[in-house]
């Protein structure tokens, strides 16, 4: 991922407070508080000075319990005050949290595969988990206390200042010295904080690794490897966060020092003028509460300046994802729209004319309009693609070949010929480099991501599983389908007997990656999916390669009634699959080196021969 974040902290940490705007309301009733406790500790001061002068030295017992009252009583409103701040300021860094959690998947969910085939999928997870919890932290309670102590610092620094300005000035000797170490180490605190959490994410991309592919890892006997690099990787962090700690620690102690030992000295000089009669006891134990009010309110500023360090490198790393563009452009989605029929009679749109900002609204293949016209549903033009990651080498070379209204056309060619990469193009995960896709005589590049990919069902050669219940997996392709439009589609894909057989049918929880249903089971529930999704165009990623004889009979039949209502193309790897398809395309090293039917490429076609003949044998 290539950083387009702020550089300073200030820029990032804006870029974080930012997210307090829609609860203005809630952040002043928290100030309002914060305030409200902050003068009712500043007031106690006061008291004790009372309790001193008029009580103590006077040797007034009245006045002893007068004040007595009064303290408490500023310390009772103080605790409410306190209570309200406390509530308000995490219910919003909770709050913060959880925006800031939603804006960032709701941007993930639009990136294209190139992005996620260079990042590791534990790395992008720690920005949602640790990152962000180390945000609602820092908003929640780190600027609660940084906001309360400097409000206590300017008022204690005041106070101190009406009740001796001469050892208050003695006290902002220390300042500079104070802030001098803040700004050197601060720096060094951020910088270790962000390689700290980039070697939790590292952690957490091994964790996933390992515990998503236990059983291979199991298999090989590699516990023992896999243990020493989580090893590795754990002791990494604790090396990075030494430093953290280190320069943090350094940090509050070089300031907690300085404070405290500004604090003693002018106490000692305040002692002095006791004896002398320049002030009153009273006056120096209040000057001194003070005094112990600002150095401990220094001390937690200059704590959560560490904190706010830490959220910057957070925050750096959240900014970095959320500023990654999509390769390819998402248009806003108007649901209302996609029943919107564009008429196929029209001549098709060149992308090149095509805005790069405007898309065609609520695009949806008109069959009849193409049978009618004899217009095919799918037309390839002479496309070319390169993989972003590796631009010099070419993938698909100038494939052209089209598809027709209710056929089926078969693709095959030896492993790495481009077929599942033509099936990435037709989908648009990635743009094509040159030449055009025609998608009901429109321009691909004119119809927007959303209504291209509902034109399609996919059924891949391993089926994808979600762990939730077996009614949510099928209605994942129709969210609005009702629980009878599901075991419909169920009953078409052989799926409804085997779903029964569950203790709670279609309520049944699959487990992660669907680890509860069989090979031929998995396959059949998403051939389920796909004919509840009511798509034009079917895309077959031979669902039957990995099968046994059995398995494959069920899905052979589910995939025969699915298409006899739709256009399929399919990835072929059996000659079952192939021989009696409309079209077959021949595919060697991206390019297209025969297409027709069968009989016509054995004759014709020397691999695709060579493909038939390794298929009897």
């Amino acid at each position: 991922m290539k950083s387009t974040s702020p550089k300073s902290s200030t820029s990032i940490l804006s870029w974080l407070f930012s997210h307090l705007r829609p609860y203005t309301s809630k952040v002043i009733y928290a100030l309002i508080a914060l305030l409200v406790g902050a003068m009712s500790w500043l007031v106690l001061g006061q008291g004790v000075k009372m309790v001193v002068d008029q009580g103590f030295v006077a040797g007034d017992e009245a006045m002893l319990g007068n004040s007595l009252i009064l303290v408490l009583s500023i310390a009772f409103i103080g605790s409410i005050a306190t209570y309200c701040r406390f509530y308000l300021m995490v219910w919003l860094g909770e709050r913060v949290c959880a925006d800031i959690r939603k804006a960032l998947f709701s941007h993930i969910v639009t990136l294209s595969p190139s992005f996620f085939a260079e990042s590791r999928t534990g790395e992008v997870i720690s920005r949602f988990t640790s990152d962000t919890t180390l945000l609602q932290s820092v908003v929640g309670t780190g600027v609660s206390m940084a906001l309360r102590s400097f409000v206590m610092f300017i008022g204690a620094i005041i106070l101190m200042a009406i009740t001796s300005t001469t050892l208050t000035l003695y006290v902002f000797i220390a300042v500079p010295l104070i802030l001098l170490p803040i700004k050197l180490l601060g720096k060094k605190v951020r910088y270790f904080a962000k390689v700290s959490q980039d070697d939790v994410a590292n952690m957490g991309t091994l964790i996933d690794e390992s515990l998503h592919e236990i059983h291979t890892l199991q298999s090989y006997n590699h516990e023992q490897q896999s243990v020493k690099e989580f090893d590795g990787s754990a002791e990494q962090i604790m090396r990075s966060a030494g430093k953290r700690i280190h320069y943090r620690a350094l940090l509050i102690a070089v300031i907690m020092f300085i404070s405290l030992s500004s604090i003693f000295t002018v106490g000692w000089i305040g002692a002095i003028d006791v004896i002398s009669g320049s002030i009153t006891p009273g006056e120096l134990t209040a000057f001194v509460f003070y005094a112990v009010l600002a150095g401990g309110a220094i001390a937690t500023i200059s704590e959560v300046i560490g904190d706010l360090q830490k959220a910057a490198g957070a925050s750096e790393r959240i900014v970095e994802l959320m500023n990654t563009p999509s390769d390819i452009p998402i248009e806003p989605v108007s649901i209302s729209s996609t029943n919107k029929v564009i008429d196929s009679d029209i001549p098709p749109m060149p992308a090149e004319s095509i805005p790069s900002n405007h898309f065609v609204s609520g695009f949806r293949i008109n069959e009849a309009a193409l049978v009618k016209n004899n217009k095919p549903i799918l037309d390839l033009q002479n496309v070319s693609f390169s993989y972003p990651s590796v631009p010099e080498k070419e993938i698909i070379k100038g494939v052209s070949f089209s598809v027709m209204p209710g056929q089926k056309v078969a693709i095959v060619g030896h492993s790495g010929a481009g077929k599942s990469t033509l099936f990435d193009l037709l989908m648009r995960f990635y743009d094509i480099d040159s030449g055009e896709i025609i998608i009901g005589n429109t321009a691909q590049k004119s119809i927007g991501t959303y209504d291209i990919r509902h034109q399609f069902a996919l059924v891949p050669q391993d089926a994808v599983i979600f762990a939730t219940t077996v009614l949510d997996n099928i209605r994942l392709s129709n969210p609005s389908a009702t629980k009878e439009d599901v075991v419909e589609a169920a009953k078409l894909a052989f799926a409804h007997e085997f779903i029964l057989g569950f203790v709670n049918g279609y309520e049944t929880q699959l487990g992660e990656r669907g680890v509860k249903l069989s090979g031929g089971q998995k396959q059949r529930i998403a051939i389920a999916r796909a004919i509840l999704a009511k798509r034009p165009i079917l895309l077959l990623d031979e669902a039957t390669s990995a099968l046994d004889a059995s398995s494959e009979k069920y899905v052979k039949q589910a995939l025969d009634s699915l298409m006899t209502k739709t256009t399929t193309l399919i990835i072929a790897h059996r000659l079952s699959t192939v021989i009696n398809a409309d079209n077959i395309v021949v595919l060697e090293h991206g390019k297209v080196i025969g297409q027709g039917k069968h009989a016509e490429l054995m004759a014709a076609s020397p691999v695709y021969k060579e493909f038939v003949e390794l298929q009897l044998s």
